[in-house]
């Protein structure tokens, strides 16, 4: 365990530090178990954009793309290969955390391409599930409306699910509901419910990203400037609260079933007027989760503030920063449909990059 007084405090306040980050380099160094044993690390998030760079940039794979490029593989093939490998190895590194409690799961996405399409989503979720071939994974599902009825369809097969590209506390309910509707129909099934687990992530940053450049030149809208993304968290978090102390949640709970926890993503600060530590600092709470890129991750080790639960009895005061922005003419529902779509494109735009990357590298091989 570290002896990192910050990282030691926020794993104390209940919240588990995942790495936003993953590749070949990270697990054959020896870094991702030195992250585990002196960073408080005990989850890895993977998504379109981490593998692009991580292929881009290696050397690490070019034997197993020459092992698959003389059996003939194709470029989809090739991909879900190299990157199932890196995934099982890591979710391997990590399998002591996993025996020791909730954390130890490292996430794959499914492709990109198929965010809107539900029997293909579930379908290619199980078909991963089968491939990494090991309990701490997780399938990452994005939480488009089209999503919603995969997630159901995926957890009742007894498989856990990191729910992704969550935007606004509305559909963050309706990933809730998702969750709970799959655990009713895999506990159906005949699974165990105390083996399936979920993390619904909710992101941040790009939040105020959006919202910041529409206050911009508006009367009033400087008072507001980054104070809508921790406010988004919050109130998810009050959401959270509500529902799991459901009675809904509760008969399940009976049978083992545990709580989604609320995970923070995108907590890397864009702004650079902001400090680097406040999508961490301030949304600490517990039975939460934050992946962290490395930088915010060292830099939450280095200088970060961290005072204890800044979440719970915060959902007025957030309400009101929301009604604030309503007030003055910002187009709340509007900011969450543009950043769900950006957020599906930008990872299909990742995954083209990953597909033209491994083309080339198979072309080279051959």
């Amino acid at each position: 365990m570290t002896n990192n007084q910050n990282l030691t405090a926020l794993s104390q306040a209940g919240v588990a530090i995942w790495l936003d980050d993953l590749s070949r380099q990270r697990i054959t160094s020896g870094n991702l178990t030195e992250l585990i044993n002196d960073y408080a690390v005990v989850g890895v998030t993977s998504n379109p954009t981490i593998f692009a760079k991580a292929l881009s940039n290696a050397a690490d794979y070019n034997d197993q793309v020459r092992e698959l490029a003389a059996r003939g593989a194709g470029v989809d093939d090739t991909v879900r290969e190299l990157t199932t490998k890196d995934v099982r190895d890591a979710a391997d590194v990590f399998r002591n955390v996993y025996e020791a409690g909730d954390d130890g799961r490292v996430s794959l996405e499914v492709d990109p391409r198929l965010a809107h399409d539900t029997d293909r989503t579930v379908a290619e979720a199980l078909e991963l599930w089968k491939a990494v071939d090991r309990p701490n994974l997780m399938v990452k599902i994005p939480a488009t409306v089209e999503g919603l009825p995969a997630i159901t369809r995926v957890l009742a097969e007894g498989v856990s699910v990191n729910v992704t590209l969550i935007f606004s506390v509305e559909r963050y309910r309706d990933v809730m509901d998702a969750y709970l509707a799959g655990l009713e129909q895999a506990k159906a099934n005949g699974h165990s419910l105390n083996t399936i687990a979920s993390v619904a992530s909710f992101f941040v940053s790009r939040v105020d990203t959006e919202i910041d450049k529409r206050l911009e030149g508006v009367e009033g809208g400087q008072d507001l400037q980054g104070k809508a993304a921790i406010a988004n968290a919050r109130l998810a978090y009050a959401a959270y609260e509500e529902v799991f102390s459901s009675d809904r949640f509760q008969a399940l709970a009976a049978d083992g079933a545990k709580p989604q926890r609320p995970l923070w993503a995108s907590t890397g600060v864009k702004d650079p007027a902001y400090s680097d530590t406040r999508y961490v600092d301030q949304l600490v709470a517990p039975n939460t989760v934050n992946t962290m890129p490395e930088a915010t991750l060292f830099a939450t080790a280095d200088h970060a503030q961290v005072e204890g639960d800044q979440v719970r009895g915060t959902k007025d005061a957030s309400q009101q920063v929301f009604d604030a922005l309503t007030e003055i003419g910002i187009d709340l529902d509007d900011v969450f449909a543009v950043l769900e779509r950006e957020g599906v494109e930008k990872f299909e735009k990742s995954w083209e990059e990953l597909l033209d990357t491994v083309r080339e590298q198979l072309d080279q091989a051959k």
